[in-house]
């Protein structure tokens, strides 16, 4: 297949064009800071239709990652740019798209599971999942990233041509070893013996493993029948407390020292991110690639947990 990965240059972007190319497949990423690499590279602007637009003529599968890495502080700037960033490289894919005489048959565009409410008592699927942004309390921050999410999906909705279809990757944290990802990031709170609970812990963690996620993508492309949105993540969330006790034992480190809310708060304002990555209860599962017949190598995370660390040494 020729695969097309609009901003590709990212973790998740090279986890899969280094997969799909290991798999013997041409890859080409756009990206707006072209660069040498293992796969060919397309400069693009992510916002206006140019020569890059030719990759897509004949292509198997276009994916769409584009937008500003929402590891920062929720400034207005950086608010700006985020939103910016997913709005107007998923409005230019789909302009792009609509212009090709052949377009790709499948356009995978990115989303988050971050659009669902943060609750306890029940999961999301896509059938019975609550849409967040209404919740009690919620931070602005919280709704923030919600109202991102649907105007990223929006922006496909309403771009995508007939002939192309679409599906919406509404992706939990993708677990992978490579430096930089948020695996990597939780690994080193452990070794620092700050993997303890949070603000109590009840707060569930939705995740996928990266092979899993590499897998998603193969059977989301071959599978014509699924459209639209599409929960991608491990069936088995589980609370915060959880979560990092398992990461715990299989790093081989005892202890983790709680924290609570306003100590999160302090070392988030210090490293210039959000809160939010830990607090919100994302309690997602993959109800619709279940039902289509799809079987997780690594539906559990005690499993994923030691592969990974296993890896990261």
């Amino acid at each position: 297949m020729r695969i097309v990965i609009a901003g590709g240059s990212g973790q998740v972007g090279v986890l899969l064009a280094r997969a799909f190319q290991a798999d013997g497949h041409d890859v080409v990423v756009l990206s707006r800071s072209p660069a040498t690499a293992p796969w060919r590279v397309v400069a693009w602007d992510a916002r206006t239709l140019g020569p890059w637009t030719s990759e897509l003529e004949g292509a198997d599968v276009v994916i769409n990652l584009a937008g500003r890495n929402v590891n920062c502080r929720y400034t207005p700037e950086n608010r700006r740019e985020i939103m910016e960033s997913r709005v107007a490289s998923t409005r230019i894919v789909g302009e792009a798209l609509a212009h090709c005489h052949r377009p790709p048959p499948v356009w995978l565009q990115a989303s988050t599971a971050t659009i669902y409410a943060h609750r306890f008592n029940a999961p999301n699927d896509e059938l019975t999942g609550v849409i967040g942004g209404n919740e009690v309390n919620a931070p602005g921050s919280w709704r923030f990233s919600i109202h991102v999410a649907t105007m990223w999906e929006a922006a496909a909705t309403e771009t995508a041509p007939a002939s192309t279809r679409l599906v919406l990757l509404r992706s939990a944290m993708i677990m992978s070893p490579d430096a930089g990802g948020i695996f990597a990031t939780l690994l080193r709170l452990v070794r620092f013996g700050l993997g303890g609970p949070v603000d109590g812990g009840k707060q569930y963690v939705s995740w996928i493993h990266e092979r899993d996620f590499v897998r998603a993508m193969y059977w989301l492309i071959e599978h014509r029948e699924l459209s639209g949105a599409i929960n991608v993540a491990a069936p088995n969330p589980l609370p915060y407390r959880d979560f990092m006790r398992v990461l715990r034992k299989e790093a081989g480190v005892p202890i983790g020292l709680p924290a609570t809310r306003w100590m999160l708060a302090l070392g988030a304002w210090a490293l210039r991110t959000e809160t939010e990555l830990v607090l919100k209860s994302r309690r997602v599962t993959p109800g619709r690639l279940l039902e289509s017949g799809f079987q997780f190598e690594y539906p559990d995370w005690l499993s994923a947990a030691a592969e990974l660390v296993r890896r990261g040494r």
